[in-house]
């Protein structure tokens, strides 16, 4: 059945049109966005508010994207000091790390509760939210990274009429349109279009690019218990990615020109990110106690990647870094028509009972997905020695000689979620089972390996409300699913590694009377898996404990917003590398800092003042933690003047970003065996306006 969904975004489009010539007299269900900004889908709970589940996570509304120059998810990490960036390149897909630990861009990610591939680029223009559950999310997610979820959720249909444009300097435009209303012969069809182009051109040289965006989704009510919702959106960007610095020998080199790319050779190409996505969704109402729905998903991304890949220091036998006179080996890397396909089918019940005096509102439900990625063969070529000062122009070799690997998942899924009610006592159940096949094999025929498995991951939790604050503890687990590479040379090839599983202890408090606030203390426990040939094994564990604060009060004329975490993140018990017992992972801040700070100017009918300031600890950049980046701090300010009635509403905003113009590394993370450096941006402009008619 799930080949079948491939169709369905076709036939969206038609039953559009058809059903624009309908006629009815029943109007259409809309969601005022602060309410929907207060749910928290990822969570599992359906329908509870976020202040009242028992779980840490952050809501970036659309309000938030436009407001903060949220532009793509690494953006985020300037609201939430839980998440840091990870390999955030310019012109490339975005990673996330939340609470030290990456996601996994295939297994981290959903769409409207779906399973989706964050392995390309993913526009926020017809986003009315971004959910980021922190922690383990076993039981919401399946197989997944211990850091956490993000679930990108749809605007809906209501009564908008939006226009949008942004200018930043060194001339990048965008312009976006939000429209969304019902249609006029039939009342009981809402719509909401969304369409954006932008010129993209970065401060980062070499980087220029452009991006297009066109979205589309409907709300029918089909009875006054059945509803049917759908959404499908295309995108296309085409952008020169960036290409980091490293450390130079055993030193860290200072930043220079935060602006340099090394991806400047004559035959560099732009890496082209193209995908159209999509789900409809039936909501059928069967009694006051009982709701079904049914949920299907679809994704096909197509990518072409290319890089002038600075890659190691074969003079020095030093591959994880450049030479210590900044030369480095470049190679011609090409993979052109990458193919990742998604499908997914989801159905579950919600129901309200009561056993004696206890109320529930449980869940159950089943999903079946299925992953599929198709690579043609590679081009990695050695080309010759470059270096750090860009000045080298070498000859390409684009010979596709290096094979890929191509990758099928299969995962079908049972879920229950239930919240208990007692007075002033909630207890929350949650068990997810996961039947998982995935294979991969090598385009030429080698390598392959695959592995059949079925995992249980548990979570529960008990909270006390108080009259204005709560409190709660939880425990929870997560699985990760690794295989001993199908190469010469290693133990137990192709052999599928059982028990690498996380576990997290959570406390949590939560209030909001005149002052909003909430604290989380956790523990997190990773096994570590070690790749040293001949062995591949879990080799002791990552421990990450850690508190995140939050808190916001709006004062009237002033308003603050504030987030904070404090990491402690330890390796330890490892037998093959003893020497990294205790030391820190790389590439994480022990403290990060958000602070946002608001100003309504009297008697000026509209113009408002903020200053935003971020703060990141020192990193370490080796395992061994010999050498570390340095803290570094950032300030933001901006101004906002709203003019025009209530319904055609024009905002005008102007910001500037390290107004400071400091230079600094903004992080170090090691990807694919090397270590990179990315720096900080220096000193940017923005100028928006967003008119409502």
């Amino acid at each position: 059945m799930l080949k079948k969904l491939k169709t369905f975004p076709v036939l969206f489009l038609f039953s559009f049109f058809q059903l624009a010539g309908a006629q009815s007299d029943i109007s259409t269900i809309t969601v005022k966005e602060e309410s929907v900004s207060s749910l928290l889908e990822a969570s599992g709970f359906f329908e509870v508010p976020l202040q009242e589940l028992p779980v840490s996570a952050s809501v970036i509304s659309s309000e938030d994207i436009e407001k903060n120059n949220i532009h793509r998810l690494s953006d985020v990490t300037s609201l939430d000091a839980s998440t840091t960036d990870s390999y955030n390149a310019t012109g490339y897909w975005d990673s996330l790390t939340v609470r030290g630990y990456l996601l996994d861009n295939r297994y981290s990610f959903q769409r409207e509760g779906l399973p989706i591939s964050a392995e390309t680029s993913l526009p926020l223009d017809n986003k009315e939210r971004v959910e980021i559950l922190k922690g383990i999310s076993g039981v919401q997610n399946g197989v997944s990274s211990p850091g956490g979820l993000v679930n990108y959720v749809i605007k809906r249909p209501l009564e908008i009429r939006q226009v949008r444009t942004e200018l930043r300097d060194r001339g990048n435009f965008l312009i976006a349109a939000d429209v969304g209303g019902q249609s006029n012969k039939v009342s009981r069809l809402g719509y909401r279009l969304n369409i954006a182009h932008e010129n993209l051109r970065p401060l980062v040289n070499q980087a220029t690019g452009e991006r297009f965006f066109l979205s589309l989704a409907n709300d029918l009510e089909l009875s006054e218990n059945s509803l049917l919702e759908t959404d499908v959106e295309w995108s296309r960007q085409t952008q020169s990615s960036q290409a980091g610095m490293s450390l130079l020998g055993d030193t860290l080199p200072e930043v220079r020109d935060p602006n340099l790319n090394l991806n400047n050779q004559s035959w560099s190409q732009p890496v082209v990110f193209e995908g159209i996505t999509g789900s409809v969704r039936w909501t059928q109402k069967i009694s006051a106690q009982t709701s079904w729905y049914l949920l299907m998903g679809m994704q096909d991304l197509k990518s072409d990647d290319h890089l002038a890949y600075p890659y190691g220091c074969s003079a020095e036998g030093k591959f994880d870094r450049y030479c210590s006179d900044g030369t480095f080996d470049l190679y011609d890397f090409r993979s052109d028509n990458e193919r990742r396909t998604t499908q997914s089918l989801r159905s579950g019940f919600e129901f309200l009972t009561e056993t004696g005096p206890i109320f529930h509102k449980a869940h159950l439900d089943i999903l079946g997905s299925s992953a599929r990625e198709r690579f043609e063969r590679q081009a990695y070529n050695y080309v010759g020695i470059g270096n750090v000062t860009g000045t080298v122009d070498l000859p390409p070799n684009p010979a596709t000689n290096d094979p890929n690997t191509q990758r099928d998942s299969s995962v079908q899924e049972v879920f229950i979620f239930d919240n208990l009610s007692w007075r002033q006592w909630r207890g929350w159940l949650g068990l997810r089972y996961s039947d998982v096949d995935r294979s991969s094999v090598r385009t030429d025929g080698s390598r392959q390996v695959g592995y059949h498995e079925r995992f249980t991951t548990p979570w529960a939790a008990l909270s006390y409300e108080f009259e204005h604050w709560m409190i709660y503890t939880s425990y929870g687990e997560g699985v990760e699913t690794f295989v001993t590479p199908n190469r010469d040379g290693y133990t137990h090839r192709g052999q599928f590694l059982s028990d690498v599983i996380s576990r997290q202890i959570e406390v949590g408090l939560r209030g909001e009377s005149l002052l909003k606030w909430s604290f989380a203390f956790f523990e997190i426990k990773r096994p570590v898996v070690e790749d040293q040939k001949p062995l591949y094994q879990i080799d002791g564990e990552a421990v990450h404990r850690g508190v995140e604060m939050e808190s916001s009060q709006d004062l009237g004329l002033f308003g603050w917003r504030a987030s904070a975490m404090l990491l402690e993140a330890r390796r330890q018990g490892s037998s093959l590398s003893p020497q990294l017992n205790n030391k820190k992972p790389v590439n994480v801040p022990e403290q990060t800092l958000r602070f946002h700070f608001s100003y309504r100017v009297p008697r000026t009918n509209g113009l408002d003042l903020s200053a935003r300031v971020l703060y990141e600890g020192e990193r370490a950049v080796l395992a061994d933690n010999s050498i570390r980046l340095p803290a570094w701090t950032r300030i933001d300010m901006g101004a906002a003047y709203a003019f025009g009635a209530k319904d055609e509403r024009t905002l005008v905003q102007f910001s500037i970003e390290n107004i400071l113009d400091r230079k600094y590394w903004r992080e170090s993370p090691t990807q694919y065996g090397h270590i990179y450096l990315y720096p900080g941006s220096e000193r940017r402009l923005f100028v928006s306006a967003q008119t409502s008619f």
